[in-house]
């Protein structure tokens, strides 16, 4: 088998429905595998992929096994020569699979893999490429000056090499991967891509960014950025730096002062908490139940074009490919005022996000 997709789930059960779709779409005409591993939702979502995705692989974890335990689970039952770490929230375009392994096939030492990642206003995620985070580099990250914390060598739609990837999207050999060890179970959540990256590096290999292709992740559906959140972010560097660098009093000094700082320091809506001035939805015809969960003014588009900004714009994936649809989003970008949501092929819902920060939003109908 070519490539095994990992998916680590946790009580997203909406985004992993569109998820899924998204990699079906994307492993057709390849010898590639889906892994569910779901570490104890709460919600529906192992019988949600029990029954709209039959030949996905699930697996059930009895507790919640944190982020790392949890993928090595995955990893450990899969096939696939390569692996790619997928979070649930995220939308894959159809060609990225096909695009990731022609690519690796024509690297050398290679390491891990990222890509372009872009939020659900549809701006560029910068942690999609990072530098080693040594020190100072964190001390200044952690007092606003993230400038040398991002490999800013490389353009957002660059391609080449770079020291650490994120691990919403992480796309290697499995025999690399387990050759390091995999994700450290030191770390529950957070902090843990950071280690992986910089492990393939000291064990010689490259780590690239592929800018060339967009994946959709709603950042931060699986936890909300809150007191809990920054103990375990700042815990997991802590974790980072005992293991990789020398103890450093200042950096352990500011890291607690960021656990008790950062979740006072609520970010706003990208679009200012503002209301789009008008919505369209881009689909071939009408759906009553849709109909009943948007605003009467709602126009229906069947071609994408220009849009006003303000707009909020409701994509049909019966209508419009995952390519289709992310495209259009970095064309009209929230610094224009522009918001989405996404309706999954055959589904009784609809899901987007209008922040970087704070959790997305789920309407069914």
């Amino acid at each position: 088998m070519k490539l095994s997709v990992v998916i680590l789930n946790y009580n997203v059960r909406y985004f992993l429905e569109l998820c899924l779709k998204s990699v079906q779409e994307a492993i057709t005409d390849l010898d590639a595998e889906i892994i569910v591993v779901d570490n104890k939702s709460p919600d529906d979502s192992c019988t949600m992929v029990k029954q709209l995705f039959p030949k996905v692989k699930l697996i059930k974890n009895a507790e919640n096994h944190g982020f790392s335990k949890g993928n090595n689970i995955g990893v450990e039952v899969a096939k696939g020569e390569y692996i790619c770490i997928l979070n649930p929230d995220t939308v894959v375009p159809e060609d990225i699979f096909r695009t990731m392994l022609s690519f690796c096939e024509t690297r050398e030492n290679l390491g891990a893999v990222g890509c372009k990642l872009i939020d659900g206003t549809g701006s560029f995620l910068p942690e999609s490429k990072r530098n080693i985070p040594m020190v100072n580099v964190a001390l200044k990250k952690l007092l606003g000056n993230s400038k040398r914390y991002y490999a800013n060598h490389l353009g957002e739609n660059d391609t080449g090499k770079v020291d650490i990837l994120v691990g919403a999207f992480m796309f290697l050999k499995r025999k690399v991967y387990l050759e390091v060890g995999g994700f450290d179970e030191d770390y529950f959540m957070y902090g843990e891509d950071i280690d992986l990256s910089y492990s393939l590096l000291k064990a010689g290999y490259q780590n690239y960014y592929f800018g060339e292709a967009p994946v959709l992740h709603f950042k931060g559906e699986s936890t909300l950025r809150d007191k809990k959140y920054s103990e375990r972010f700042y815990g997991a560097m802590q974790i980072f730096y005992k293991k990789h660098f020398k103890k450093n009093l200042l950096f352990d000094a500011l890291v607690g002062m960021g656990v008790r700082v950062v979740p006072f320091l609520k970010g706003k809506d990208s679009n200012g908490g503002q209301q789009p001035l008008r919505y369209i939805l881009l689909s071939d015809k009408k759906n009553k139940g849709l109909d009943a969960v948007l605003p009467k003014e709602t126009e229906v588009r069947s071609e994408i074009g220009n849009f006003e900004p303000g707009t909020e714009l409701i994509f049909d994936n019966n209508k419009l490919t995952f390519s289709d649809i992310l495209k259009t989003m970095e064309a009209n970008t929230n610094n224009r005022g522009f918001t989405f949501k996404i309706w999954p092929k055959n589904s009784n819902f609809i899901v987007g996000s209008n922040s970087a920060s704070g959790r997305g939003e789920v309407v069914t109908f």
